[in-house]
């Protein structure tokens, strides 16, 4: 499309003229919510007549959303990933966001945003630390930095304009990444409702005809290509400077309240949506397969010569091992239905082999040990406790990563990226020469893992006959060699 002269993207030129119901009111409008709950809600307004518009609200002073109103809050998303071992790459304009509004600038506009008649949901992602309660937002005028505040505000302009009705309620969805997000938010807010003095009947309201719902969301979205957008502006025959790139998988786990379901019509499009009534076994199997699949494949894979994580999977060995890990010592360990917990699996690991996402092995190796205790080692430890053996793939995972931290490999020096004792530790620990004491030593270090790990059965010992494997032989060899010792 060289020398083409190209119209800006907006509503007339587009034909995205439709004027749909504010029944969504967002707080942050950055890459993940436009490349994840944006995209939803475009995908049910086109595919499910769901009808609903979003008024996008700058959770920060520094934001942005002047960008998005001079191209009428459209943009384009390109999708581009794997899905069941073929490559999808699309892009679509998304339509669903009506207005943007800066509160600090336009806080009038704001406050209407309580008095609109269909209003009913409330979406956010304003990052980890923006559910947190400042006391020293103590006044109720606006307008607040703190988003827990402005939430409150919004709430109580609803109640007051409404008289309270029962009705009127709205239901908060926060898409921030920290465990029981809605009750966490529904906390700060009735701390603001005190703080402020607001009245007994608007805290009795928010009680009994509001809902919160925790939610998990998964998706990588890199967000604008500054680094290759001419790539993506060539395929567009108009000018979007607000153009958004995501992978193709997506997962949204919101916790069932007050009939959800019933509300907004998910199983009508073909997105892995749950609606459930308790989200701790969804965190649990994003933890222990996604997480966990990065973390015990990390060091085999970096003690292979690989350098990201496309291609370890894509390496035979690497791939084999993670998969028989996965499937045969994590999954067993979850409490889940197999088929779902399989389907997931396949999924992540599509994700691992995203071409159009780098991810280093170096990046995941930063807090090395941490990791491996909360993503793995219960998994591990779980396995023992079910089939009273060690789970050999996890016992090789975990010696590598004792192997990992003596800090070079052949003629390669590690990357090591952790908190100082413990790079220190196990220094020392690797002062011996003998595998069994460097077994011992470093498996009784309660500081690592929280518990000594010599007292389970038999753990010492294979750990250290795979250390003796890893630096006799190859990879591949000193697994297959350690596994057939013990099976």
């Amino acid at each position: 499309m060289e020398n083409q002269i190209k119209h800006k993207l907006n509503r007339k030129n587009n034909g995205s003229q439709e004027k749909l119901p504010i029944k969504i009111v967002q707080f942050g409008g950055g890459n993940f919510m436009r490349g994840f709950t944006d995209y939803v809600i475009d995908q049910l307004n086109k595919k499910a007549g769901f009808n609903a518009g979003i008024a996008n609200v700058q959770p920060t002073q520094g934001g942005s959303v002047h960008r998005l109103e001079e191209q009428d809050n459209l943009y384009t998303l390109f999708s581009r990933g794997i899905k069941k071992g073929e490559i999808i790459d699309t892009k679509q304009v998304i339509s669903a966001i009506q207005k943007s509004i800066n509160p600090y600038t336009h806080y009038d506009e704001f406050l209407a945003l309580a008095k609109e008649e269909e209003l009913e949901f409330v979406f956010s992602n304003t990052t980890e630390t923006g559910i947190a309660y400042d006391g020293s937002a103590d006044h109720y005028e606006g307008p607040h930095d703190n988003f827990p505040a402005k939430v409150t505000v919004l709430l109580y302009e609803r109640f007051k304009h409404f008289n309270g009705a029962q009705d009127k309620g709205l239901r908060i969805i926060p898409c921030e990444l920290i465990e029981d997000n809605a009750f966490v938010l529904k906390e700060i807010i009735l701390k603001y409702a005190q703080l402020w003095n607001l009245e007994d009947g608007f805290i009795q309201w928010i009680e009994q005809n509001n809902y919160f719902h925790n939610t998990l969301v998964d998706r990588i979205v890199p967000g604008y290509p500054k680094d290759d957008a001419e790539t993506y502006e060539d395929q567009l025959d108009y000018e979007d400077r607000m153009i958004v790139v995501s992978e193709v998988f997506l997962l949204w786990v919101i916790q069932e309240a007050g009939n959800l379901k019933d509300r907004i019509p998910f199983d009508q499009i073909n997105e892995q949506i749950l609606v459930v009534d308790d989200i701790q076994p969804y965190r649990l199997r994003k933890v222990r397969i996604l997480n966990g699949g990065h973390t015990l494949m990390l060091a085999p894979a970096i003690l292979s010569g690989k350098e990201t994580v496309k291609e370890s999977i894509d390496d035979q060995f690497i791939g084999d091992f993670l998969k028989d890990t996965v499937f045969n010592e994590v999954n067993p360990t979850l409490g889940l239905d197999e088929n779902e917990l399989k389907d997931f699996a396949d999924e992540v690991f599509d994700r691992f082999r995203n071409p159009f996402i780098k991810h280093h092995l170096a990046s995941i190796a930063l807090y090395f040990v941490s990791k491996f205790k909360v993503r793995i080692l219960p998994s591990l430890l779980g396995y023992v406790e079910m089939n009273q053996k060690l789970p050999l793939h996890l016992t090789f995972s975990l010696a590598c990563l004792i192997r990992f931290y003596q800090g070079s490999f052949g003629e390669k020096s590690l990357p090591l990226n952790d908190e100082a004792p413990i790079v220190n530790r196990f220094k020392e620990i690797w002062e011996n020469r003998d595998y069994d004491q460097v077994a011992e030593l470093a498996l009784s270090e309660t500081a690592f893992w929280d518990t000594d790990l010599t007292q389970v059965n038999g753990l010492t010992s294979a750990v250290a006959k795979a250390l003796w494997e890893i630096d006799h032989h190859d990879m591949k060899t000193a697994c297959q060699n350690f596994i057939q010792f013990n099976s």
